[in-house]
């Protein structure tokens, strides 16, 4: 069926724009037609923001939110690259220029789309995300690990197969994309060890990446430090896409 996205452009130029593939949390959430902040700093520094209510989204009925179990990630990714595709052919996004990025699951589905759609995607940003899924499963909050079987049909151990499928740390050496990743030291939802993990992984094979950690949980609070990773998050995706030379 149709997928629902949200998309706002500079209005003092045309496109196509370097575009920003912003994606939501949750997985049961949504993007609304309203102010975001985010958004709103991305398009001041010249980007194209389109956010996509994939499946596995609220607002669109039971069949819709749950489209995603036993494919989890791959289904929302499909979703996802069927946006991007419209956007570049409606000439909305520039091809050579499109960012990846979200928090949580939205940082999940970030690192998970540049492994297993690495020619899609120019620069990957992802905060707070799950990496590598066995490890976060071991880690995590006892409610989340139940969210987690529902999700997947089982634990890691019940149904290994599936949780391998939709890791991100599995596709790591696929990853072409040039790799941000803000990181929680004390986070109980997506916790710091399997971030750690996949930041190995990247460092092993040499491949270009940065990370920046804070001393809070899952997300900050405070007003400056949001702003201060909100200015990490553009000036990584302006440098590697050659939008400043610093």
């Amino acid at each position: 069926g149709r997928i629902h996205a949200l998309v706002s452009k500079p209005s003092d130029r045309d496109g196509p724009f370097p575009t920003v593939f912003d994606i939501h949390g949750g997985p049961t959430a949504q993007d609304t037609d309203s102010f975001v902040p985010s958004a709103a700093a991305w398009i001041d520094h010249g980007f194209a923001v389109v956010r996509v209510n994939y499946r596995g989204s609220t607002g669109y009925g039971s069949q819709w939110r749950d489209a995603i179990e036993g494919r989890v990630g791959l289904t929302e990714l499909e979703d996802i690259k069927a946006v991007r595709d419209w956007a570049v052919e409606s000439g909305v996004a520039d091809p050579s220029k499109l960012v990846l990025t979200g928090g949580s699951w939205g940082g999940f589905l970030t690192l998970l789309g540049i492994g297993t759609q690495p020619n899609d995607w120019t620069v990957a940003v992802a905060a707070v995300p799950v990496a590598d899924y066995v490890a976060a499963y071991e880690d995590e909050m006892e409610g989340l690990q139940a969210f987690d079987r529902s999700l997947f049909g089982g634990s890691p151990d019940e149904v290994p197969e599936r949780y391998e499928e939709s890791s991100p740390i599995t596709y790591v050496e696929q990853v072409k994309a040039p790799v941000l990743i803000l990181a929680g030291e004390n986070d109980p939802r997506c916790p710091i060890r399997q971030i750690n993990n996949y930041l190995d992984r990247l460092a092993e094979r040499s491949h270009q990446h940065d990370v920046y950690r804070y001393d809070a949980g899952h997300g900050s609070l405070v007003v400056e430090e949001r702003i201060k990773q909100m200015e990490a998050e553009i000036s990584f995706a302006r440098k590697h896409l050659g939008m400043i030379t610093d």
